[in-house]
């Protein structure tokens, strides 16, 4: 008979403590041993964790209004520039945001020491932070200048609202060219003198649901340390690329908008990090519940590194000025054992992403799960999906996708 859960099924499941929930690392083991059909019945959930930079982050604050009330046009936090062009007190800041007074990279390669997602991290931390404001005066906000201390406790309200997160596969990241090179996916360095990569791998959210069956807006998740969803289909969110026979894209394909409370959040989940001649970012921990409908959704879940590819990209000129190059594909479990070959060359590898934070997401997840404190969600509209008559069986060949959008 075959395999059919529901998602009301398992969550009695949860609520009774009897859901059988294993991490994305575990559930390869009982494939092993038990096979596809019997894991399929024996378990419930799979969770799944990343904790990497992503660029595309940041905070909706509702500051709270002083007296005599203002109309807020600029905003600093802690010197970096938020935007001012919403209601009168609520603002956006960016991860990637920087002070006015940061030289940038006047004097190259630039530090770049602080920047939005530092700010974030320090309000998740509990730690004093300098509002300044300034505006132009009305009959119904006629301040016009404030220069103040906030914590996150006494603001009105604050919510991560991500618009990019949780990348489905990504570049490996080289430099073919004569100097080194100082990127988003690190320093990489002159005549492939390292490879740079980036996402969990078989931890990895999105290569676990590859067809976001059950990934969707709505879907509950955990985000920097607390609870969050899925809001909407990520920005450059591209399915449509050529994928294995497993279904996992071979380049970057989709993508996910998350929100959550910023209050129930913690700073070990998000970090912020400056990037050497390239600018701010945050590390942001995300961790996705997979529910096992049926065996195929367990089939998904099962994959491994061995079989999971990205594209190499050259970041001297492939990247930056699209100008393409055919450097195939490596497996992410090469790339996690400390060296690839790439044109015949032994190429060391460094991790953009935590591996082991990653693990423990997933581990947090299955107790949060486990413990009745979590339900899954079923999602109230599915994320656009890939044909799955894209794919390409010889693993070898470079996608002719256009992998220019990934950022």
């Amino acid at each position: 008979m075959a395999i059919q859960k529901t998602y009301e099924e398992i969550n009695e499941k949860i609520r009774k403590g009897q859901a059988v929930v294993v991490t994305a690392e575990e559930i390869i083991e009982i494939v092993e041993e038990k096979g596809y059909e019997q894991a399929a019945r024996e378990v419930d959930v799979v969770t799944t964790g990343t904790f990497g930079p992503m660029c595309s982050s940041g905070a909706v604050l509702n500051l709270g209004h002083p007296l005599p009330r203002m109309k807020m046009k600029k905003i600093w936090l802690n010197g970096v520039e938020a935007y001012g062009g919403l209601a009168a007190v609520d603002t956006y800041i960016g991860a990637a945001q920087l002070p006015e007074n940061d030289p940038e990279n006047k004097v190259f390669p630039g530090k770049f020491t602080y920047g939005g997602a530092h700010v974030i991290h320090d309000l998740v931390a509990r730690k004093p932070i300098r509002l300044e404001a300034t505006a132009y005066g009305t009959d119904c906000y006629p301040r016009k200048k404030l220069d103040t201390v906030i914590t996150l406790d006494e603001i009105n309200e604050a919510y991560l609202f991500n618009p990019r997160n949780a990348y489905q596969n990504y570049n490996c990241a080289v430099n073919l060219g004569d100097r080194t090179v100082y990127t988003y996916m690190g320093i990489l360095k002159p005549h492939l003198g390292n490879a740079s990569y980036s996402t969990s791998g078989q931890l990895s959210p999105l290569l676990n649901d590859p067809y976001y069956r059950t990934t969707g807006i709505g879907t509950r998740i955990f985000l920097g340390g607390g609870v969050g969803y899925v809001a909407w289909p990520g920005t450059q969110h591209h399915p449509h690329v050529a994928r294995g026979e497993n279904g996992v894209p071979m380049g970057g394909a989709g993508t996910l908008t998350v929100i959550g409370d910023l209050k129930q959040m913690s700073p070990e989940w998000l970090v912020g990090a400056s990037f050497v001649g390239y600018g701010a970012t945050m590390f942001v921990g995300i961790g996705i519940p997979i529910p096992i409908l049926d065996e195929e959704m367990l089939r998904y879940t099962a994959v491994k590194d061995e079989d999971i590819l990205c594209p190499v990209m050259d970041y001297s000129e492939e990247y930056p000025y699209g100008k393409p190059k055919n450097l195939g594909h490596v497996k992410y479990g090469d790339l996690r054992s400390g060296k690839v070959v790439i044109q015949g060359k032994e190429v060391p590898t460094t991790p953009m992403s935590s591996y082991p934070r990653a693990r423990r997401i997933a581990q947090i997840l299955k107790e949060w799960i486990q413990g009745g404190r979590f339900e899954i969600t079923r999602p109230v509209q599915p994320l656009p999906s890939a044909d799955a008559d894209i794919v390409v069986n010889n693993l070898t060949e470079r996608n002719v996708n256009d992998f220019s959008n990934i950022e």
